[in-house]
């Protein structure tokens, strides 16, 4: 890695595989149109803006440089919030994002606002902004960790829009630009994310492949790179798929419990039922070294004793994933199904029963 940071993340199963510096301070160049992006799709998802909503861009963006990234849109010409979005992603264009920004924050240092809010939210806790495009300021600032936690929450969250990351190209004002993203057209798994620039922050790169989980039909496992401050376009290309392979060919990643999957059916007492059904309320994931996978054993740990009401989701103990004697993840286990209390006198047997059972 020539990268002054990076980190590579199994998305799936949330654990870092591998990293550098991951908490060094850097600049985020254009990888700051990801939180931009992140409160875009907020807006849209609560209906504040629409895609085919016209905007008419204010004479801010007439103040983007020639040598910075554009869609080429106009003080004063109206435009649909589609192509400004589609022109912040794909074109990476900072006039585009400018223009978002103050339709949603009503100015951009209200905007940065909301983003630094976000942050916060997100527990970035090691990322301040104070634009919305990515051009160097002192104050403007993150880490390969963070930005990895907010491209998670972006993939996670807004599934839908996230696949214009995946976009090839995007044409505005008779305008054909790339995206910049070059694995885009190197592997055919990789559907994102994020390109940056500047003198001052190197060549950086958030990438992400989605690959078929051997074992699970129907489940793809997604492993992201972020790379930051290299220096060359080629160097960042080359690290970022090497990274993305070495999560790929170096660890597997295993479904530990499936959605609503029952793991037990313990004893309840002072219940309308006298079992419960436990489990955990979606897919979990564990990531292992290679060869690793047959060593996995779950233990399960509960509260006893179980008392009723329990409601559905309700908290009941953990499993612990072991390998070797050692404890390399932990799930939350809940109650699968409601327990209402029984009557009186079945209360007061089990009050009974259970003075036994403590001793």
């Amino acid at each position: 890695m020539t990268a002054k940071a990076w980190t590579i993340v199994d998305v799936t199963s949330g654990q870092v595989l591998a990293a550098g510096d991951p908490d060094a301070r850097v600049e985020p160049a254009s990888l700051t149109k990801i939180m931009t992006s992140y409160l875009i799709f907020e807006a849209l998802r609560d209906k504040r803006i629409s895609m085919d909503q016209t905007v008419i861009p204010g004479e801010s963006v007439r103040k983007v440089g020639r040598d910075e990234s554009r869609t080429f849109i106009e003080a004063g010409k109206p435009v649909s919030v589609h192509d400004l979005v589609y022109g912040m992603i794909i074109q990476s264009g900072n006039d585009a994002s400018i223009a978002l920004a103050e339709l949603v924050g009503g100015s951009q240092q209200g905007f940065v606002e909301l983003m630094n809010r976000a942050a916060q939210r997100m527990g970035l806790k090691n990322t301040h902004y104070t634009n919305v495009d990515g051009l160097t300021d002192p104050q403007h600032y993150t880490t390969v960790a963070d930005i990895a936690a907010l491209s998670t929450h972006m993939i996670q969250d807004f599934p839908e829009y996230y696949k214009i990351y995946s976009e090839k190209s995007f044409t505005y004002n008779n305008i054909r630009q790339p995206n910049r993203n070059r694995l885009l057209y190197l592997d055919p798994t990789v559907d994102g994310l994020k390109t940056g620039h500047t003198k001052e922050a190197g060549y950086c790169l958030v990438s992400t492949a989605s690959r078929p989980l051997p074992g699970a039909p129907g489940v793809n496992r997604r492993v992201l790179s972020v790379v930051v401050g290299e220096p060359t376009e080629r160097a960042r290309v080359q690290d970022s798929l090497s990274a993305l392979n070495y999560g790929y060919q170096n660890f597997d990643t295993l479904r530990v419990y499936g959605a609503n999957q029952v793991v037990a059916t313990p004893k309840v007492w002072k219940g309308k039922e006298s079992e419960l059904k436990i489990g955990v309320k979606k897919d979990t994931f564990i990531t292992v070294p290679k060869g690793m996978a047959d060593k996995i054993k779950p233990q399960l740990e509960l509260r006893e004793p179980l008392i009723a009401p329990l409601a559905n989701g309700a908290p009941v103990g953990t499993v612990k994933v072991m390998a070797d004697g050692k404890q390399l993840a932990e799930f939350p286990v809940v109650a699968l199904a409601d327990v209402p209390q029984a009557s009186f006198i079945g209360r007061a047997w089990d009050a009974l029963r259970l003075m036994f059972v403590k001793k």
